[in-house]
């Protein structure tokens, strides 16, 4: 019970900063006038992945569970996809698909290529014929150079939808300073910190008492805790009727778990990352490219109805591949 105590106190603290971490980040992209739309997204997608960047350090610098590391961040690409579904169900007016915009389609498409190419990797290092520098695999400058590519062409298609949403931001928030904002800011990126710090330990704690595998674990559970952030922001600008920013934040997210694996192969020193994990995370990823794959169809077919429970046949297609991958690394993770 203190295990899983302690699994609820990381998930209440990431959770409960990610909020505060995105509401600071957007006001500091506003106040300082650098590119608003441009700061924004960095600071945005930044926020809402820190815990999947500290846990992934975590994880492979001192609490030596690999496993856990490369769970999480292509567990919570999965995770990313899967909350479209939850999307699809809280929006009232159309469907979701029907409503974003077009520009999610470049996002969702190198997002996909990342993902695919990070299982690419994995399968070969698990193969031995992956080379390497040092203990640095040679897929770690790929992703870096990959995502600074993929990100500067997300940002040119979204920087309509992302002024809306900081100019509304402006409004929100007249009396918050920006001294206030990066006090803020780095209050909650602390607390991030130390949850994401402590999570892989409770994680790798789990898995022993439970008898799960580590990659189930990471993919599941972890992964689902340090996308609390993501679930926060998301929720909020529903509510407030901005569809395109929790698509794009998840969507976004995605670019930045990927270039957490080259982060954390850089602090995993035994050796390349991904020569050092389970091979079924493999199957995670190729689940997280068919789920992009998915949305990508429903964001050019444009479902205007739900099928079935409130939810389109793109939804529901993501939703079984979120189960599936989940049973399947319950059975024959390790």
């Amino acid at each position: 019970m203190m295990l899983w105590l302690q699994l609820l106190i990381c998930l209440v603290s990431i959770g409960f900063a990610g909020y505060y971490l995105s509401r600071y980040g957007d006001i500091i992209a506003e106040k300082t006038g650098m590119s608003a739309s441009w700061v924004g997204l960095i600071l945005l997608s930044t926020a809402t992945s820190l815990p999947e960047l500290i846990t992934g350090i975590s994880a492979v610098a001192w609490a030596d569970a690999p496993n856990i590391a490369v769970g999480n961040a292509l567990g919570s690409t999965v995770f990313n996809l899967g909350f479209l579904v939850i999307l699809d169900a809280l929006y009232q007016r159309e469907t979701i698909y029907s409503r974003a915009a077009q520009g999610h389609i470049l996002s969702a498409a190198l997002g996909a290529l990342m993902i695919a190419f990070a299982g690419f990797s994995l399968l070969l290092d698990n193969a031995g014929i992956s080379p390497v520098i040092g203990h640095i695999g040679l897929y770690t400058p790929f992703f870096v150079l990959t995502y600074f590519v993929a990100i500067r062409a997300v940002h040119r298609y979204e920087q309509r939808t992302l002024d809306a949403y900081t100019e509304a931001s402006i409004e929100r928030y007249p009396h918050t300073t920006l001294r206030q904002a990066i006090t803020g800011f780095t209050l909650a990126a602390l607390a991030v910190v130390a949850a994401g710090t402590w999570l892989p330990f409770v994680a790798k704690d789990i898995a022993e008492l439970m008898g799960w595998g580590q990659s189930f674990v990471g993919t599941l559970l972890v992964a689902a805790v340090t996308s609390a952030p993501e679930i926060v922001v998301t929720i909020s600008a529903l509510r407030i009727g901005a569809l395109d920013m929790p698509i794009a934040n998840l969507l976004g997210s995605n670019l930045f778990n990927i270039i957490y694996l080259a982060v954390d192969d850089l602090f995993y020193t035994k050796g390349a990352l991904l020569s050092n994990v389970d091979s079924s995370h493999a199957l995670t990823a190729f689940t997280a490219v068919m789920m992009s794959t998915l949305a990508i169809v429903g964001f050019i077919f444009r479902p205007q109805r739900p099928a079935l429970l409130k939810l389109t046949w793109i939804s529901l297609g993501l939703l079984l591949f979120y189960i599936l991958n989940t049973w399947i690394l319950f059975q024959h993770g390790q």
